[in-house]
C-alpha cells in the first residue's frame, strides 16, 4: 500500500470509500471522521455499506485496524474501575458448541484475587451465549452496574447501550450486507467491546475447526495475530490461545445443562476436556494479573482454588448478588428441566472417528436452546447430552447422545443431525487434536 493520504479540512465520507477502494491506507482521522460520523447519524447505511465493502475486498493495514478499533471503543462509555486496587483481567472467545468456559473462569479469577469485569454475549448462529446460560439460573441479573465488581471481584452483564455505540451500529449493517467475515472487522468489532471494559490485559481464546467461526488453523492464527497486535498498540496486554472445536468442549449442550457442567468443574470434577482449557485459560489471566510468577503456577494455583472450593463460593457470591437464586448450586433440579428426554443410538460398531460440530450446536437450537434469528426466544431447559467423544468406542444399539427437549416436532429434526454428525468408523483415528494448538503473543516476552 502507498503511504497514508493527506486529510483534507472537511471530512467527506465520498473520499474515504474512494480511497479504501484504491488501496490507499487510511489516516487515523480519516478512519475517526467515518466512525463519528456514522454513530451521529450524519451518513447514511448506503455510504457505510460501500466502505465495508471495499475493507473486505482491500484488507487493512495494522494500523488502520487499530484507528478503527480506537475509534469504535471511544464512540461511547470506556469504564472507570480505576477505584479497584487488584489488576482487571478479562477473557474472550469467538465461540463454540458447549463452550461455558466464562462461567468458570470470571469466579475462579476473582477468587485468586484478580478483578474480572465480563461484558458477555448472547448466542446467534450455532454458538451458544454466555448470557443465556447465566440466564437460566432464575432471577440472574445480566443488567447490573458495576457495585457487584465492586463487591465480589467479578460481575459478568451485558453490552448496554452506552458501550461502544459504533460496534452496535456497524454490526448490524455487516449482518445485512456480506461483510461480517472480515477478520479486520471482527478484530475491531471484539477489541472495541473488550477495552471499553477498562481491563489491564485479555486472554482470547480464538476457536479453530467444525464448530468454529474459523474452520482453519490458518484463519483463526491470522485473527489472534490482528487482536493481539491491536491490543499491544492500544497499551493492553493481549495473549490469544488457538484452541480446538473439532467436536463440542466438555459434554453438556444447552443452556441450563451447561450451568451443570459448570459446577461440575467447579467442584473440582467435570469432562476433561473443560477442566483443562479452563485451567489453562485461568493460568494465563492470573500470570497477566500479576498473581502468578509464570503461567504453570497460575495453572496449579488455580487448581488449589477449585478444590479447595474457594472458586465455588465466589460463583454462588456473584449469583446472589446479581439476583439469582444460588440454591441452584446446591439443588440444580432447580434448573429449568425439559419435558422429555430421548437417546440417539448408535447405527453400528465402531469408533467415533469425527464429530460435525457446527450441526450439533445447530441441532441444540432446532431444539429451542439457540437463535436463528436474533430476535428469537431462548428455551433454557432443552439440550444434549454427549455420550461418547472422537476416539470412543462405540457398539450398534449403544447411546451416542441424550436429547432433552419439550417440542415435539423438533424433535425428528435435531435427532437426525446429531445422529449424522457422530462419524462412526471401523478403526479409532491415528491421531489427536490438540486442545491447545498454539499461543499467540509478543515474541519478545514468550513465556
Amino acid at each position: 500500500m502507498s503511504q497514508p493520504k493527506s486529510v483534507k479540512s472537511e471530512f467527506r465520507a465520498i473520499d474515504v470509500i474512494r480511497n479504501k477502494r484504491d488501496g490507499i491506507e487510511l489516516s487515523r482521522a480519516e478512519i475517526e471522521g467515518l466512525v463519528n460520523a456514522y454513530t451521529r447519524g450524519d451518513i447514511p447505511d448506503y455510504q457505510v455499506s460501500a466502505w465495508l465493502m471495499a475493507v473486505v475486498l482491500r484488507g487493512m493495514t495494522r494500523a488502520e485496524t487499530a484507528a478503527l478499533t480506537d475509534a469504535m471503543l471511544r464512540s461511547g462509555e470506556v469504564l472507570d474501575l480505576s477505584s479497584l486496587p487488584a489488576r482487571k483481567v478479562d477473557k474472550h472467545s469467538t465461540g463454540g458448541v458447549g463452550d461455558k468456559t466464562s462461567l468458570v473462569l470470571a469466579p475462579l479469577v476473582a477468587a485468586a484475587g484478580i478483578a474480572v469485569p465480563m461484558i458477555s454475549g448472547r448466542g446467534l448462529g450455532h454458538t451458544g451465549g454466555t448470557l443465556d446460560k447465566l440466564e437460566s439460573i432464575p432471577g440472574f441479573n445480566v443488567n447490573l452496574p458495576g457495585r457487584v465488581l465492586e463487591a465480589c471481584g467479578c460481575a459478568m452483564i451485558g453490552q448496554t447501550p452506552e458501550i461502544a455505540p459504533a460496534d452496535r451500529k456497524l454490526y448490524a449493517l455487516r449482518d445485512v450486507t456480506g461483510t461480517v467475515e472480515s477478520p479486520y472487522l471482527i478484530c475491531a468489532s471484539i477489541m472495541s467491546k473488550k477495552l471499553a471494559e477498562g481491563i489491564d490485559a485479555l486472554v482470547l481464546d480464538v476457536k479453530t475447526g467444525s464448530g468454529a467461526f474459523m474452520k482453519s488453523e490458518k484463519d483463526a492464527v491470522f485473527l489472534a495475530e490482528l487482536m493481539v497486535e491491536t491490543g499491544e498498540r492500544m497499551g493492553k496486554h493481549v495473549v490469544a490461545l488457538i484452541t480446538d472445536m473439532d467436536q463440542p468442549l466438555g459434554m453438556k449442550i444447552g443452556n441450563a445443562l451447561e450451568v451443570l457442567e459448570v459446577l461440575e468443574v467447579l467442584r473440582a470434577g467435570g469432562p476433561e476436556d473443560l477442566k483443562e482449557l479452563c485451567l489453562h485459560t485461568a493460568g494465563w489471566m492470573l500470570h497477566l494479573g500479576g498473581a502468578s510468577k509464570s503461567v504453570a503456577e497460575g495453572k496449579q494455583h488455580s487448581e488449589q482454588l477449585l478444590s479447595s472450593g474457594k472458586a465455588l463460593e465466589k460463583f454462588r457470591q456473584m449469583v446472589q448478588l446479581q439476583g439469582g437464586d444460588a440454591r441452584v448450586i446446591d439443588d440444580p433440579k432447580r434448573l429449568p428441566q425439559a419435558r422429555g428426554s430421548v437417546q440417539v443410538l448408535s447405527a453400528k460398531n465402531g469408533f467415533i472417528s469425527s464429530m460435525q460440530c457446527e450441526q450439533i450446536g445447530t441441532a441444540c437450537v432446532i431444539l429451542g436452546g439457540g437463535r436463528e434469528r436474533k430476535e428469537d426466544s431462548v428455551d433454557p431447559g432443552v439440550g444434549i447430552v454427549l455420550h461418547k467423544k472422537v476416539g470412543h468406542a462405540v457398539a450398534s444399539g449403544e447411546p451416542l447422545a441424550t436429547i432433552y427437549y419439550n417440542s415435539d416436532e423438533r424433535l425428528d429434526r435435531a435427532r437426525q443431525m446429531i445422529a449424522t454428525a457422530c462419524v462412526i468408523a471401523d478403526e479409532a483415528p491415528s491421531t489427536k487434536r490438540p486442545l491447545i494448538h498454539r499461543v499467540i503473543q509478543k515474541s519478545e516476552e514468550k513465556r
